[in-house]
């Protein structure tokens, strides 16, 4: 894996494309290069059988240009880096911090692989490749991109901490309607990445992310209550009203309830309600009142 660090200080975890899938990717695309260029080649040639040998010449040059050159630089940035061979073999180009490329980007390298590919028959392109720790061309590095897999196997996403106890039920009240599912995501990536995230950015990630949250249900973050913990407290409350949607209006068991990346936490009951394997589901824990038991909840400073 290959950590690019994204404006955020987010680590991004993707995999360089290796030498045999990209070879593979340009000989698609050169194949349909060619044989645009030479369709429309002898198109042209047929058009321009009147004209002399130097006005030939110039039409052989521009469709030349236009077609080999021109044509993969407008598919990369129509298609955000990905071409029909890199379609095909599962690939796509990015930026060094992981963003889709632009004109500039797909300009460079499409200019630099007319002498990487086209006149020295990907020699060039293959040693860069090898050479580079991340298997990029000149191009590549010139333009300041990475091409990399896009199908790839799942990986697990980071421990997402349950909230802290005194969290649990607060807010079985909340409208969740309203919430996309791109903000659900965020939420779910932060919470699983936080520890990996600068202090200082993870707070302000946190913050942003739960001023967005109560905008969406339309209730304000209650006072006191950490960003991180108000966060996951709300995720866990949407986990448990999916479960009841899925078995049912009966009792949701504690250890059952899915977690985003596959673990598992509680589920929240009657305050000084203990649940758990071995529990008794109605066992109430006599504590003082006012007292808030340890959470194991470790948000960012």
């Amino acid at each position: 894996m290959s950590e690019l660090v994204t404006g955020e200080a987010v680590a991004l975890e993707l995999q360089p494309a290796r030498l045999p899938s990209r070879a593979l990717a340009t000989l698609l695309d050169l194949t349909v290069a060619l044989v645009a260029y030479v369709a429309v080649s002898v198109a042209l040639l047929m058009a321009t059988a009147s004209l002399d040998e130097a006005a030939r010449t110039a039409v052989s040059i521009a469709t030349f240009l236009l077609v080999l050159v021109g044509g993969p630089i407008a598919v990369e940035t129509l298609s955000h880096g990905r071409s029909l061979g890199k379609a095909a073999c599962g690939l796509r180009v990015v930026r060094d911090d992981g963003g889709p490329i632009r004109f500039r980007h797909a300009l460079v390298r499409g200019a630099l692989g007319v002498v990487e590919i086209l006149l020295t028959a990907g020699v060039v392109a293959c040693v860069a490749s090898l050479v580079s720790a991340r298997g990029r061309r000149l191009g590549d590095v010139f333009a300041g991109t990475l091409v990399v897999r896009e199908r790839v196997p799942a990986a697990r996403v980071g421990f997402v901490p349950p909230p802290p106890p005194w969290l649990a039920g607060r807010f079985s009240g909340l409208d969740l309607s309203a919430v996309p599912d791109g903000l659900w995501l965020a939420v779910r990536q932060y919470l699983g990445r936080m520890n990996q995230l600068d202090p200082r950015v993870g707070q302000a990630m946190a913050e942003r992310l739960a001023g967005d949250l109560a905008e969406r249900t339309g209730a304000a973050v209650p006072p006191g209550v950490p960003p991180a913990a108000y966060l996951a407290a709300v995720v866990q409350e949407r986990q448990v009203r999916e479960a009841r949607r899925t078995f049912g209006a009966g009792p949701v068991a504690g250890e059952g309830a899915a977690w985003p990346g596959g673990s598992v936490g509680p589920v929240p009951g009657p305050p000084g309600v203990r649940r758990g394997v071995g529990a008794d589901p109605v066992a109430r824990v006599e504590r003082p009142s006012g007292e808030r038991p340890a959470t194991g909840f470790v948000p960012p400073a």
